[in-house]
């Protein structure tokens, strides 16, 4: 006499399944270690391939775009492979055949799983592991240390106005220092003073200037202006190069954020078909 087995009711009729509606907290927590421990020596395995391929002599001080973008895609098609392999687990330890249920534990273990790698990746705690996402997370910031060093050499580059135009006065002429340096009080008063006074500013700086480099109030006057525009296209360079230099750094931001997200999304999936696949597993047993 054959015994039928119905998979539409809310419990199985085997006994040693789990029932479809209980959650089984060892079995999240084992496919959690399980797919836990395949990301690290799939990770470890990244970064020593990584590490033979790469060329020292090359001279080169941060991985390129092309090692970023290869580390970056390893480490997402790692994650894929683990979340496959604990969503697969999870669903056959908990012993159920519904696909819902196996697919619950799944999803249970790959949040447990994410929430330990971010642990790892945002903590001291990273050290355990060997230094392996540590490695991944430099390769992956390769390509924002990257995008970000094409603006940052410009604005190295630029020198303080102040000191430029300090400078330029104790240069020039050969009256005492001391007649010089009250020019560049003056001048100084002018570019960083409040500008309700300007106007009074600027003729104690010119008549200073003229004073120290013995040339007329006129060509004074002059030279006053002229060090007010340089100073002012030197702030208006820095300001654009500041811009420059933020706009990189926030589309890198903005381009890692979003590929974080997809590859956290497409891990879910992975974890969904493995614990699908395993709960199909789990009903060609029994």
């Amino acid at each position: 006499m054959s015994e039928s087995v119905s998979y539409n009711n809310g419990f199985s009729s085997f006994p040693d399944a789990v029932p479809l509606r209980q959650a089984s907290l060892s079995a999240i927590l084992a496919a959690s270690a399980t797919a836990l421990g395949v990301q690290i020596v799939l990770n470890l395995l990244g970064v020593g391939i990584g590490a033979a391929i790469a060329d020292p002599a090359s001279g080169q001080n941060a991985p390129g775009l092309a090692a970023s973008l290869s580390g970056a895609a390893w480490f997402i098609g790692s994650g894929l492979l683990a979340s496959f392999v604990g969503g697969y687990a999870a669903s056959r330890l908990s012993g159920s055949i519904s696909t819902a249920i196996g697919i619950l534990h799944g999803a249970a273990a790959w949040a447990v799983s994410t929430l330990l790698v971010v642990y790892l990746l945002t903590t001291s705690a990273g050290a355990v592991v060997g230094g392996a996402f540590n490695g991944v997370t430099e390769l992956l910031s390769g390509a924002g240390k990257t995008a970000q060093a094409a603006a940052m050499p410009a604005i190295g580059k630029i020198s303080n106005p102040i000191d430029t135009i300090t400078q330029q006065i104790r240069n020039s002429g050969n009256d005492p220092q001391e007649l010089r340096q009250a020019a560049v009080v003056s001048v100084q008063a002018v570019l960083t003073g409040d500008p309700s006074k300007a106007d009074e500013a600027r003729a104690r700086a010119a008549d200073a200037l003229a004073r120290a480099q013995n040339i007329p109030a006129d060509q004074a006057k002059n030279e006053v202006a002229q060090y007010e525009l340089q100073y002012h296209q030197a702030v208006d360079a820095a300001k654009a190069k500041a811009l420059q230099a933020a706009s990189v750094t926030a589309k890198v931001i903005s381009v890692g954020a979003f590929v974080a997200c997809i590859s956290l999304v497409l891990a879910i999936v992975a974890s969904c078909i493995g614990a699908a696949l395993g709960a199909s597993a789990n009903r060609n047993q029994y």
